[in-house]
């Protein structure tokens, strides 16, 4: 591996592991989520992590799904995350699922029964509660805890065939109710479930909790480093008792190691949270434009790079910290900046008559593409007598520092002619309808005349109204107006949502804009970043905001 930029401490790991025996080819990472939602932001750091340590290294990651709980997951959440990251732009080694191990882990178990490691207890899941003590007392050892091999074995083999109802037996790992390490006060590895698996079907009525299946799964897979986040720093320790009781000498034995969440301002990713912004309607779906997930933020119009280069920019850490939204925002402008058509749309629009120019008229103007990719090329877009502008760029009566269009003053239009206001006309409410004015017909961009040349302090957008497309607009926003919306421990986290985080509004936008594809981002120039959603119609397009050009937050939480 390159050295050209410092390591971080998790390559600081697996370079000291090369260098004390571990051999390159046996170098294997993994991603490992539960299908019982989609990912969010949070997850997509994780796997640029680990899909990122396998380019660098040149080993395979596998994606494994940890499906050891069939009441929550779904077919759906799997393959959501398989497009996620797909969409990343990374590939898997190899696809697997904890449930791919079910007949192992049950061997092992077994195996863990007859060496009297693990017995069948009978307590409810209460009294195992209260019995496992707190931090600073010890636990009581179960009734049940000196069960013979035979019985606990023919319990175990009745909570597998289905003769047991749900909370009557548990299966636990017999370690040492006085440690302090808690989760070592023999720990559950299996819980009847009656619940009908996405992949197994109703095989199996036992399942193996995620203490036992995880460190066993990497063990199956030969993951040489099982890297997860800062809340598993306690399981560790369970997660190496369980691998010194299956490790042979032959195999290579994984280690996990712990990094922390970076968590996102504005926003939360509780899958919990999540679910209820959903079930509750706060949102529409979980790909809603205004939730974290990647489905969502992919509808709103993020792209792979800008994902990526965020993950990149923040790292690894071993603290917790929370990442200001602004900066994922910044990552979005940045790609954005580089890949997309500027065009223009005008979201508030107020008609401007050029009351000079041919009444029945229309010349083809010659717009840049994109000023960033000298390959982008040019377009033509329709000029006539009646416009739509902006309506803020117009005041009736304007002081020195407004460089738009007002009375008596000039300004040039995009890609067209310097214009000067003249008159406007207001309804009986005293609201300006229709702005007058003059071009000047010599004053063409792109032309090598002196009054093309000459030089206005302002230059505004505008679309044909003859020629303009109705597009709905989806204007959003950050979702919460708190940056720590889940801080707050005495409210409820809804308590802080935003109330503009959506504004729909009906644009104006340029005819040409018809013939983009679903997913397809552009830069409405002056405003901001868009993408085409796909609830767009060919008769009826719907653009959502990415970002607008310019953090407009920073100004508020300075002041």
């Amino acid at each position: 591996m390159s050295e050209s930029r410092s390591l971080n401490f998790i390559e600081h790991i697996i370079e000291d592991d090369l260098r004390s025996g571990y051999k390159q080819n046996q170098l294997c990472f993994r991603f490992p989520p539960e299908p019982n939602g989609y990912l969010h932001i949070g997850h997509a750091s994780a796997i640029c992590l680990n899909f990122g340590l396998g380019l660098r290294y040149n080993a395979p990651v596998n994606l494994r799904f940890d499906d050891t709980n069939p009441a929550k997951e779904e077919q759906e959440f799997v393959d959501a995350i398989k497009k996620d990251v797909s969409w990343l732009g990374f590939q898997w080694a190899n696809e697997c699922y904890a449930s791919d191990y079910f007949e192992q882990l049950y061997q092992w178990a077994v195996m863990f029964i007859e060496q009297g490691k693990a017995y069948v207890d009978s307590q409810s899941s209460e009294e195992i509660a209260a019995q496992k003590g707190t931090p600073s007392q010890a636990g009581t050892v179960s009734p049940y805890r000196e069960r013979s091999v035979a019985e606990n074995l023919s319990l175990f083999e009745q909570m597998k065939n289905g003769s047991c109802p749900e909370g009557s037996h548990v299966l636990r790992a017999k370690i040492d109710m006085s440690a302090s390490n808690m989760l070592m006060r023999d720990p559950v590895m299996y819980r009847i479930l009656h619940k009908s698996h996405h992949r197994t079907g109703d095989q199996w009525h036992i399942y193996p909790m995620y203490d036992w299946a995880h460190g066993e799964s990497d063990y199956i897979e030969q993951v040489s480093h099982s890297f997860c986040t800062l809340e598993f720093l306690p399981h560790r320790e369970l997660y190496d008792w369980f691998l010194d009781q299956i490790h042979e000498a032959t195999q290579l034995r994984p280690k996990q190691r712990e990094f922390a969440r970076r968590n996102l301002s504005h926003t939360v990713v509780s899958k919990r949270k999540l679910m209820r912004l959903v079930q509750e309607g706060v949102v529409n779906g979980w790909d809603d434009p205004r939730m974290p997930t990647i489905s969502g933020l992919r509808r709103r119009g993020y792209t792979p790079n800008a994902i990526r280069a965020f993950a990149d920019s923040i790292g690894v850490a071993k603290r917790e910290n929370l990442i200001d939204v602004a900066h994922l925002e910044f990552c979005a402008r940045e790609d954005l900046n580089k890949i997309t058509d500027r065009v223009m749309a005008v979201l508030d629009p107020v008609l401007l008559v050029l009351d000079n120019y041919p009444e029945d008229h229309t010349e083809w103007l010659t717009a840049e593409n994109n000023p960033e990719d000298p390959n982008s090329g040019n377009r033509e877009i329709p000029f006539s007598k009646y416009l739509w502008i902006e309506r803020s760029d117009f005041k009736e009566e304007a002081n020195r520092k407004f460089f738009r269009l007002s009375l008596d003053k000039e300004v040039r239009l995009k890609n067209g002619y310097i214009i000067k206001g003249e008159s406007v006309v207001k309804d009986a409410h005293g609201a300006i309808t229709e702005i007058h004015a003059t071009y000047d017909p010599l004053s063409k961009s792109g032309t090598d005349t002196p009054e093309a040349l000459r030089k206005v302090k302002g230059t505004i957008h505008w679309v044909s109204r003859d020629h303009a497309l109705d597009a709905e607009v989806r204007l959003y926003d950050r979702l919460f107006s708190s940056a720590a919306p889940d801080a707050d421990k005495d409210g409820d986290f809804l308590d802080h949502l935003n109330p503009n985080s959506l504004a729909v509004i009906t644009a104006k936008v340029e005819p040409g804009l018809k013939t983009l594809e679903i997913g397809q981002p552009v830069q409405f120039q002056r405003t901001g970043y868009f993408v085409l959603d796909p609830d767009s119609k060919a008769d009826a397009l719907v653009f959502n905001r990415t970002v607008s050009l310019r953090d407009s937050w920073g100004k508020l939480d300075q002041d």
